[in-house]
């Protein structure tokens, strides 16, 4: 039961530790890892290891001109505990093919974590990754003749010798049963969520007469519902309906977000949702909730990537419809979007580091 008790520092502190800790960056997940990197080591001076200045093992994926890669590990990692860092969302990463400037897509980030997953050769105690925003989630299952991207992945990465997979937020946590002998963690950062919501705005108040939660879709019920049972108030969700005999870009349109749940009349309302990809579906909510009286409307996605661009949420923001934009630092975050005034970053690489610890 003593075990219950400890602290990261006490691990840290621990004679009996079974291997060294190393963390490995793929390109495009440095920023996480150093922010990570900082928190172990600061708990590591704290238990008097002074002769720790990071756990971070340097790693390359150079490209070749004709677009060819390689994974170089630069250092040994024989024995060691090793936690590898990706990002498949980060587009902002680039290399040069056939002297045109390429941006990696998530392919390609699967791909440089595979190869330095083979750098490593099998001499390291144990291979975990961290891959916050879970690479093919979006594709979890089969509807037709399609391919199950996420599932496949896990399974190669299971194959290679990988023991535990970290993931925030997974569109569909289910994919797991794809791997069901391997350690999967989903986790979700809502105690980080919640603490940047009230530094951000001090005056909101999560009394059940001024605040409620409100789903933006039928998919996302789980996470809201977990907000609004910790917080103890109201829970609406929007129903999207959709024209089922058409297909653009891949996906069925949305005719019209049907509401259900109490009156948003002059509460402050909060919505939760895995991505912000175009916003299209979130602003289209937060319209209607504006149509309904609702007060001041803050929006949250684990992953805020704005694939159309930002000048819809600055008419929503100057509009008085949106009050505040919500998202983690766990995948890149395009300078752009980092300055806007409306847009509150989560830091949830503490939470990472004890995970590790």
């Amino acid at each position: 039961m003593a075990e219950q008790n400890l602290g990261p520092r006490d691990f840290f502190a621990k004679e009996d530790a079974i291997a060294d800790l190393g963390l490995i960056a793929c390109p495009g997940a440095e920023e996480l890892c150093k922010l990570v990197d900082s928190h172990l080591v600061r708990w590591a001076r704290e238990v008097g290891n002074t002769d720790v200045d990071t756990f971070i093992i340097p790693s390359d994926c150079p490209r070749f001109q004709s677009g060819d890669a390689k994974g170089l590990v630069k250092a040994s990692t024989r024995g060691d505990d090793l936690y590898i860092f990706v990002d498949p969302g980060n587009y902002s990463v680039t290399y040069q093919l056939f002297g045109y400037e390429n941006h990696l897509s998530p392919d390609d980030h699967f791909q440089n974590l595979m190869r330095l997953i083979q750098a490593v050769a099998g001499r390291a105690h144990r291979i975990s990754v961290i891959m916050p925003s879970l690479y093919g989630g979006r594709q979890h299952r089969r509807v037709s003749r399609e391919s199950l991207d996420c599932a496949f992945a896990l399974q190669q990465l299971r194959d290679v010798g990988v023991k535990n997979i970290i993931t925030f937020d997974a569109h569909d946590p289910r994919v797991m049963n794809a791997v069901p002998t391997m350690s999967f963690d989903n986790v979700m950062p809502t105690y980080q969520v919640l603490k940047c919501l009230l530094h951000h705005v001090p005056d909101v108040s999560f009394h059940k007469d001024n605040f409620m939660i409100v789903s933006p879709d039928e998919g996302a019920m789980n996470r809201n519902m977990y907000y609004a049972s910790c917080l103890g108030v109201d829970l609406g969700m929007f129903y999207k309906r959709r024209d089922y005999s058409t297909v653009v870009n891949g996906r069925n349109p949305i005719v019209a977000h049907e509401y259900l749940g109490n009156s948003v009349e002059g509460k402050d309302i909060f919505i939760a949702d895995d991505i912000i990809a175009s916003g299209e579906s979130m602003l289209d909510i937060a319209y209607e909730l504006k149509k309904r009286k609702a007060g001041r409307i803050f929006t949250y996605a684990t992953y805020a990537t704005f694939t159309a661009g930002l000048e819809s949420f600055d008419k929503a923001v100057a509009d008085g419809v949106v009050n505040g934009v919500f998202g983690t630092n766990l995948t890149y975050r395009s300078p752009e979007l980092l300055g806007r005034s409306w847009f509150h970053e989560v830091d949830v690489s503490k939470y990472i580091a004890y995970f590790i610890a």
